[in-house]
């Protein structure tokens, strides 16, 4: 080793054992937080406005899928009601993004028996000629499956009859199964909803196609009606359907991101980003997923505010647009800012539902993890200590892989696949307790980061 060698080694530990000690002090000073965030959640849980002002924006608005007027009308709202709450630097950071168009759709069994089937077209697909396609279907379990009987697809719609067993193996035939079944010449593909629990109700959310296939038509069919097809074909029935689909794809159009800013006392620049996505797909309320995540994220602000809580960095809330079926609002946001992510301390993301809140997830060096963890004991009485390996979300991915430590809102998700998706997505499957306790978790990590003498660790 040169002896510049070693003094560059010799520096690193010492920069290491520095940062490592300087981790170790913020953790001991994270105690001092009991006392403010006690305040927070006695007064979160003191009224049920975050519940109250998702159900108006819900009830008002609907559903908000990109390009819509709703969703625009939703965030011209949104920005007016934070102008009143007195939160700074309120504005629409703007984006282009798509604009899918579902039109009316339809599936109907002819064959043995006929009757109409429930289901919801995926985003993104092509629509069917004006007189629908008319075929008999072949049932399959898996890909595999596809395979071993592609001989048999040519000409037929291909329905995928997979069970749910997690999100990320079962979600799998939702995205990719019409291009798998435009390869062995299907003529349109069907998935069984991705839903562990159903009361005939499908489900719908993105789906791909590549530049070596035919766009076919895609849609889910409910649990039921899926198993049912199955059924008929295992005891050797045949089985016809009519698909009609108006789907369409409208020239891209502009939408904005909802930013709002709590302004740090002593270094605005340095941002605790926070939030969830404004936009939902095209059916039931988008209550759950994921205006809830938008809604607490915002009341988190809200809260801080009133209690007269300005931290030393600032606290900005983002609603971000399009995440459901582009993600363009996650992108335009690190493209916006990107010469300022250095200065991005943490960014949170909610997600997943505003049920009983349980922890956060986090991805960063280990001597964040542990100011991160220390942060969980003071959300002890929410039940919400707990700091899972492993954070993150969709919308704030762009930043984090430029670096930025990123943190997702955990809750209890048994029931959360129940709704997702679907129009079972209204405000009746939430709790307003729950909801305010989810505004208090996402307060306080937010506060205490954004207040610690020191930022958060990077390496």
């Amino acid at each position: 080793m040169t002896i510049r060698g070693y003094f560059h080694s010799g520096s690193a530990l010492v920069a290491t054992m520095l940062a490592t000690t300087s981790a170790h002090a913020q953790v001991e000073r994270v105690a001092d937080y009991g006392d403010a965030a006690t305040r927070i959640i006695q007064t979160a849980l003191t009224d049920s406005n975050a519940w109250h002002r998702l159900a108006y924006m819900t009830d008002t608005f609907g559903p908000r899928l990109s390009g819509s007027d709703n969703l625009e009308r939703a965030i011209t709202w949104m920005l007016s009601v934070m102008e009143d709450d007195g939160l700074v630097n309120v504005r629409g950071e703007p984006t282009m993004v798509p604009h899918w168009v579902r039109g009316r759709e339809s599936v109907d069994l002819i064959l043995p028996r006929e009757t109409p089937l429930a289901m919801l077209g995926l985003g993104g697909s092509v629509g069917t000629p004006p007189e629908g396609i008319t075929a008999e279907v072949l049932v399959v379990s898996s890909f595999q499956e596809l395979t071993e009987r592609a001989a048999e697809a040519r000409g037929k719609i291909v329905l995928f009859d997979v069970p749910f067993t997690n999100y990320g193996a079962t979600v799998r035939y939702r995205g990719n199964g019409a291009v798998a079944a435009a390869r062995v010449g299907a003529v349109a593909a069907l998935i069984r909803s991705v839903t562990p629990v159903s009361l005939n109700s499908p489900h719908t959310g993105a789906m791909n196609y590549d530049s070596t296939t035919t766009r076919i038509p895609a849609a889910a069919l409910s649990v039921e009606g899926a198993a049912m097809l199955h059924r008929m074909q295992d005891r050797g029935q045949r089985v016809v359907l009519r698909l009609r689909m108006e789907a369409r794809a409208l020239p891209d159009a502009p939408s904005r991101n909802v930013v709002a800013e709590l302004q740090g006392r002593e270094h605005p620049e340095e941002v605790v980003v926070l939030g969830g996505h404004i936009d939902s797909w095209d059916v039931g309320q988008g209550a759950m997923d994921d205006g809830g995540g938008v809604v607490v994220s915002w009341e988190a602000l809200r809260v801080l505010k009133g209690l007269g809580l300005q931290p030393r960095r600032t606290i900005r809330v983002v609603g971000w647009t399009n995440e459901e079926n582009g993600l363009r609002g996650g992108n335009a946001y690190r493209d916006r800012h990107v010469t300022e992510l250095d200065n991005h301390i943490l960014a949170i993301e909610s997600d997943g539902g505003v049920f009983a809140p349980r922890g956060f997830g986090f991805t960063g060096p280990d001597a964040a993890r542990a100011i991160i963890t220390a942060i969980g004991q003071l959300l002890q009485p929410l039940g919400a200590e707990r700091v899972f390996a492993g954070g993150g979300g969709a919308d704030i991915g762009p930043i984090m892989r430029e670096g930025v430590p990123g943190a997702g809102h955990q809750v209890d998700g048994t029931k959360y696949f129940w709704y997702h998706h679907s129009h079972a997505d209204t405000m009746d499957k939430l709790d307003p307790r729950e909801m305010a306790m989810n505004v208090a978790a996402m307060a306080i990590l937010a506060y205490v980061v954004a207040d610690l003498p020191e930022r958060l660790p990077r390496k």
